[in-house]
């Protein structure tokens, strides 16, 4: 479990501080720059975009160099990435810092859960479910780290963005020692030359591809806008610091627990059940306005959206023999990332067209629902002959 503690410090760059941490930037970077909605989630969406690319060639990259030093790889530079985005105001820049940084955060993410996955040599589900849970939970730490740093910091004005991402790349470094020393400890775990599977197990797995990358593109339109719908709704800054902290908090303890309670769901129903959850904590903002709301929708969308890799990596395990789990992950977050591109260009664009942020943030509850739906579809794998 120490190990997969070390490893976790991979997420807590790759998502918790490279994408979710720019959900308490954007107001200011927006307010600042003069952006609209659209270019305000194009920078998701280039993070996105690169995510696809990186999933792509993840197994390549790991085949090539290995699969610990390619993750420490990628996570050095997205610790680059995250200072050299204080060092401009061009969108254009932005938008290509945020696409070199989607394909960095994908391998470390990736070739992070394959570390994770391979600690585990036993076939328990509910053993490996915890690692797997332990490692995701990394997250909810970048978030709170954000979370705590990043209001102090725009405390001095909206103008201080880029201190914010100077903070949040030395956080992300401080992380590298522990991740060096977990990714020694793992065997290098066994996986395909590409990222590609058999036709056969690309059909066995169809709803759960289909099902995670409408995971993908309805949460991270919550997370991309949620801090701007709440200022908008009134919530004052302390509220807003407050929100964050408990979402974070709620996902680092929410992540362990469903780790292990996912390992006794068989088919899509594991996946199925935290979409589900997850479409319900986007909704008390979206119908009232107050403070109750507001924690309620932290509690509940906090509280599971970060189960959504642990569920879908435990339905590979179980679908896939131990050789393809590596390209399976890598092709699932191809699916979930091109998601996460079009999930915040596309709630921008409906705020835009409506002056109305909230009528864009309806795109979250309503594609969390088909994916929950969808990946209901799956059917447990066929008994070995």
């Amino acid at each position: 479990m120490v190990t997969a503690f070390g490893l976790s410090a991979g997420t807590a760059v790759a998502l918790g501080l490279s994408r979710f941490a720019y959900g308490l930037l954007l107001p200011p970077m927006r307010a600042d720059l003069g952006w609209t909605y659209v270019e305000a989630g194009a920078l998701n969406t280039a993070n996105g975009a690169g995510y696809v690319v990186g999933a792509l060639v993840a197994t390549w990259t790991a085949r090539r160099w290995g699969t610990a030093r390619a993750f420490l790889a990628g996570f050095l530079a997205s610790v680059l990435v995250l200072l050299a985005t204080a060092a401009t105001t061009s969108l254009s820049l932005l938008v290509a810092l945020r696409t070199v940084g989607g394909i960095t955060t994908a391998l470390t993410f990736i070739l992070g859960a394959g570390l994770a996955v391979a600690i585990c040599p036993t076939q328990d589900p509910r053993r490996r479910g915890t690692l797997v849970g332990i490692y995701v939970a990394g997250v909810s730490i970048g978030i709170l780290l954000a979370g705590v740093a990043v209001p102090i910091i725009l405390e001095a004005g909206v103008h201080q963005w880029p201190v914010g991402w100077i903070v949040l790349g030395l956080m992300g470094a401080a992380g590298l020692p522990a991740a060096w020393w977990a990714a020694r400890r793992v065997t290098e775990p066994v996986g395909g030359g590409t990222a590609m599977l058999a036709w056969h197990e690309l059909r066995q797995l169809a709803p759960t591809f289909a099902g995670y990358g409408l995971f993908g593109a309805g949460y991270v339109g919550y997370m991309t806008f949620i801090i701007a719908l709440l200022q908008k709704q009134g919530s004052s800054s302390d509220q807003v610091t407050w929100f964050w902290c408990v979402l974070g908090l709620f996902a680092a303890v929410s992540t362990l627990l469903w780790g292990r309670a996912l390992g006794a769901f068989h088919g899509g129903r594991g996946p199925a059940l935290v979409f589900g959850v997850t479409m319900l904590g986007t909704l008390p903002v979206l119908v009232d306005s107050g403070p109750t709301a507001m924690f309620v929708s932290a509690i509940l969308f906090g509280g599971s959206f970060l189960a959504g890799p642990t569920a879908i990596t435990i339905v590979a395990q179980r679908q896939l023999p131990a050789s393809s789990w590596t390209a399976a992950i890598s092709l699932l977050t191809v699916s979930f990332a091109t998601g996460q591109a079009a999930g915040p260009v596309l709630a921008g664009a409906i705020s835009d067209a409506t002056d109305s942020i909230a009528a864009g943030f309806w795109v979250s509850p309503v594609l969390l629902g088909l994916a929950a739906c969808v990946n209901l579809l799956q059917r447990p794998p066929a008994p070995a002959r």
